[in-house]
């Protein structure tokens, strides 16, 4: 799976990995809930950093189609919620 970090680049995630990632997804989703900004910021760093723990910098030149797009760390509580799925950001 192909996860764009809007303003950084891609990412190449294994199928395996969407399970701790979803786990991360919903800590973000309770946090944009709950409107807890502190708890948002830090979910979704957490979210963004396990994205690139989890995966390998797609190569830049490449126009492969992202399968998932997140959002830039220095989003908003109020963008992120516009972008919130049924499934969060990481459906599954």
């Amino acid at each position: 799976m192909i996860v764009r970090i809007l303003g950084e680049g891609q990412y190449d995630v294994s199928d395996d990995s969407v399970a701790a990632l979803n786990t991360l997804d919903e800590s973000v989703e309770a946090a944009v809930e709950s409107g807890d900004e502190a708890t948002f910021r830090s979910a979704l760093e957490a979210l963004l950093a396990g994205v690139r723990d989890h995966g390998t910098h797609h190569p830049d030149d490449s126009l492969d189609e992202s399968d998932l797009i997140l959002p830039p760390g220095d989003a908003t509580i109020d963008e992120v919620r516009e972008l919130l799925a049924d499934d969060g950001l990481i459906p599954g």
